[in-house]
């Protein structure tokens, strides 16, 4: 399947996605506020980080060598076997952790330990959740992109549903919990979609732990637990000084600029972790892998940079039909977020690449000087032009990212 073939596909499910999350931005709006935003994205970062030790951090690399193993089966139960037993145990004692420090774990990410439930919650569906996102490693592998695609509808509309009926029923502390369940819950819809083929059997998912395959997969988990730990890690500690600087309401602001920012790249993300990471693991020769990535930059760049002019000039509208009023003080940091946005797809693309071929050590030192760097940027540039400090830090990180990324990867493809 060609990148115009999978992009074409992704743009289905990234379409259900954007209009879920039109649904949920609405309700969220509504019934939390900006400041129930920012409580929002301290949790969610939590169970990135939460959840890539579960899953211990390998999903990355069961899409790259179920699709470097194509036409090997033997070696991709393996690598299936291999992660799904290490994803099991990892699951059970990360919830068994979570659940007993509940509320020092909602002290600390949500500064009230009266919600410690939302992470009993979590801790419950912890297994659920690893195994739906094995399932989805493997069928992205598997290049299975039509199965793939409505798996991830159907999380999206899990998400809606849930989303909307707690946190109307109970406002934040329901848009919490909705949060920590639903992809758990999404599990068992990935399961059915998954019956149908013939490589599903529970016995290639559970059992002995092959030495090599483990081998394999822990320089994925290596770059796996270096971004769940920095990239959270740095969006909390930025969320913390602007709530800090500026109030949680002005921290919600730059959450709902995020997150929207999130949405709007779905389409360029899903496309990347889609089709170029199994391609790229997939190529040999070095002149086809530049041949790749111009077709990449082609293709992406423009549809990055398309969207961002779109949802600026719109950026009226946009926050009135996905917020509310409150958030408008959020227009005067699109600008910014956008050349952002468009400045880290052009680093990711190279990124890719990175992952690919598993060039751990470059990849794991990047994510931590980048993550650090964000935070140094936000601080130091808030101080001197308050909230639009926060945007320029995303300009000057992801601009330095992809000159490093550009330097980089140019070495590897010379010939």
């Amino acid at each position: 399947m060609n990148l115009i073939k999978t992009s074409v596909l992704n743009a289905i499910a990234v379409l259900v996605k954007m209009l879920t999350l039109l649904g949920i931005n609405k309700v969220l709006a509504i019934y939390v506020g900006p400041s129930g935003y920012a409580a929002l994205g301290q949790f969610q970062n939590a169970v990135q980080m939460i959840t890539t030790f579960a899953s211990a951090s390998i999903n990355t690399g069961v899409t790259k060598y179920t699709a470097e193993y194509y036409d090997d089966e033997s070696k991709q139960h393996s690598i299936w076997r291999t992660a799904g037993t290490l994803a099991l145990i990892g699951s059970i004692v990360s919830g068994a952790l979570v659940a007993a420090f509940n509320k020092q774990l909602a002290d600390w990410f949500l500064k009230d330990p009266a919600l410690g439930g939302v992470f009993i919650w979590f801790a419950v569906g912890l297994v659920f959740f690893s195994f739906n996102t094995l399932l989805l490693a493997v069928l992205n592998g598997k290049k299975e992109i039509p199965r793939y695609v409505a798996a991830n509808i159907s999380g999206s509309l899990f998400a809606l549903v849930i989303t909307a009926v707690m946190a109307m029923q109970f406002g934040l502390y329901g848009a919490l919990v909705a949060l920590a369940i639903y992809q758990s819950l999404a599990f068992f819809v990935t399961v059915v979609i998954c019956s149908k083929l013939n490589w599903f059997k529970l016995r290639h998912f559970v059992g002995r732990i092959d030495k090599d395959s483990a081998l394999n997969l822990s320089k994925y988990a290596a770059m796996a637990f270096t971004s769940a730990t920095c990239v959270p890690l740095s969006l909390i500690l930025v969320r913390d000084h602007l709530g800090e600087s500026f109030g949680w309401s002005a921290a919600g602001y730059w959450e709902a600029m995020w997150r929207l920012s999130a949405a709007y790249l779905m389409l360029i993300t899903t496309t990347l972790s889609v089709y170029y990471l199994p391609r790229l693991s997939e190529l040999k020769d070095k002149a086809a892998i530049r041949q790749e990535l111009a077709l990449g930059y082609k293709v992406i760049m423009p549809v990055t940079m398309a969207g961002g002019i779109t949802l600026y000039l719109m950026r009226d509208v946009v926050i009135a039909l996905l917020f509310t009023s409150e958030f408008s003080p959020m227009r005067e940091l699109f600008a910014l977020q956008m050349l952002g946005d468009t400045l880290k797809i052009g680093g990711w693309i190279l990124a890719y690449l990175v992952l690919s071929k598993a060039m751990y050590k470059f990849y794991i030192a990047a994510e931590i000087i980048f993550s650090i760097s964000f935070v140094g940027f936000t601080w130091l540039l808030s101080d001197f032009y308050g909230m639009q400090g926060v945007v320029m830090a995303y300009v000057v990180n992801y601009a330095l990212y992809w000159l490093v990324m550009a330097v980089y990867t140019a070495r590897f493809l010379k010939v």
